[in-house]
């Protein structure tokens, strides 16, 4: 069909969400209608290189990957074509009007490959590079937030140099500010990984050296006992609106990395038990949270709920949600009357509005007459 639309969907990845993104992928690519796409599988390994051709997801999922051809974009402005490397050199493969981004973690959800469209100038769903950029900063989200008067917890800031060089001086400081429960946590990585709940200096020790292995900049955030953990998935452009909010009820401590993906123990309670005045004030602050950042296209707010005080805090912002058949994301916005193909759907019209949008700007310097 010629008006079909032809969708590059990128997965896998070199960040420590691998795995989840694939899970994502196969959920996208089952429920893009062929009717209306034109699909174009790119797998990106964990050492980084650009793969297509027949069955890529599974073979990517099998860890066979040798058969898969080499592919690449150039950056050079307009030009929308993959090319696939053979005997000549490259050839194009194929000519892309869009690329979603199925890419959770580093090089994918953090702004880098977010520039990359962006020298092409090709339309992409989520959010620009700005907004990717601080929604994946922990600690730069925060700050950005407080100054929009935005309620988050109380946190600090440490460097990987500073952790191996001065590990005793960096407990003593975190001590003598946050008390117990404390989380620890890599800066720049989602998913859960990397962090940890701290009850106790031992724990502390540990969580700080762990987060360490997954990023230069370690965010240190002061915890709440048992809080409710609520999560409102927000959809639009200049306009966006926000989902039902669900509540998680996680089968370990906290929503860990294998409570979300590896096990079946945790409770998705959609929509969440919350009163009508909290529902409303959770959705606001969702959209104020996605406006704060330039967000576009879709994003999950996450927030905790103090169960003792009732106090609402954002705990962050992924600008490149799960889509499993389990994720949030989905799960919220077919509660909220939006099945998942039409979801899809929805996304890609974001992404070629926000293109025409970028397409108005003007680059060069005009002289007054």
């Amino acid at each position: 069909m010629t008006n079909q639309i032809t969708v590059a969907v990128f997965f896998g990845g070199r960040s420590g969400e691998h795995e989840v993104s694939l899970l994502s992928a196969h959920s996208i690519i089952s429920n893009l209608n062929p009717a209306k796409y034109r699909l174009i599988e790119v797998g990106i390994t964990k050492d980084g290189k650009w793969l297509s051709g027949e069955g890529v997801l599974e073979s990517f999922q099998k860890g066979k990957t040798a058969h898969l051809q080499p592919v690449a974009m150039f950056p050079q402005a307009g030009d929308h074509n993959l090319y696939r490397l053979n005997d000549s050199g490259y050839q194009p493969y194929a000519h892309l009007d869009v690329v979603f981004p199925v890419l959770h973690g580093t090089f994918g959800e953090d702004g880098t490959l977010q520039g990359f469209l962006e020298l092409i100038g090709i339309a992409y769903v989520g959010a620009g590079v700005l907004a990717s950029a601080v929604g994946m900063d922990k600690a730069l989200f925060k700050t950005v937030l407080r100054s929009f008067d935005l309620p988050v917890l109380d946190y600090q800031l440490f460097t990987r140099r500073q952790v191996e060089e001065n590990l005793a001086q960096v407990i003593q400081t975190i001590e003598s500010t946050l008390p117990y429960p404390i989380f620890v946590k890599p800066a720049n990585l989602g998913s859960s990984v990397g962090i940890t709940k701290c009850r106790n200096r031992s724990d502390l020790g540990e969580g700080l050296n762990e987060a360490a292995r997954y990023d230069r900049r370690i965010i240190v955030e002061q915890g709440l006992e048992k809080p409710r953990e609520i999560e409102v998935s927000v959809l639009g452009n200049d306009q966006p609106v926000a989902s039902l909010p669900g509540e998680v009820v996680p089968g370990e401590d906290f929503y860990t990395y294998s409570a979300k993906y590896l096990s079946d123990n945790s409770e998705l309670l959609i929509p969440a038990p919350l009163s009508d005045g909290q529902t409303q004030e959770i959705q606001r602050i969702a959209v104020q949270t996605y406006k704060a950042i330039d967000c576009a296209g879709m994003a999950r707010v996450d927030f905790l709920l103090d169960r003792q005080t009732e106090r609402i805090y954002v705990s962050e912002v992924n600008t490149i949600p799960g889509f499993t058949r389990i994720s949030m994301y989905p799960k919220l916005w077919e509660a909220s009357g939006l099945p998942y193909g039409e979801l899809l759907d929805r996304l890609i019209e974001l992404a070629f509005e926000r293109k025409a949008d970028r397409d108005r700007t003007e680059f060069g310097f005009r002289r007054k007459e």
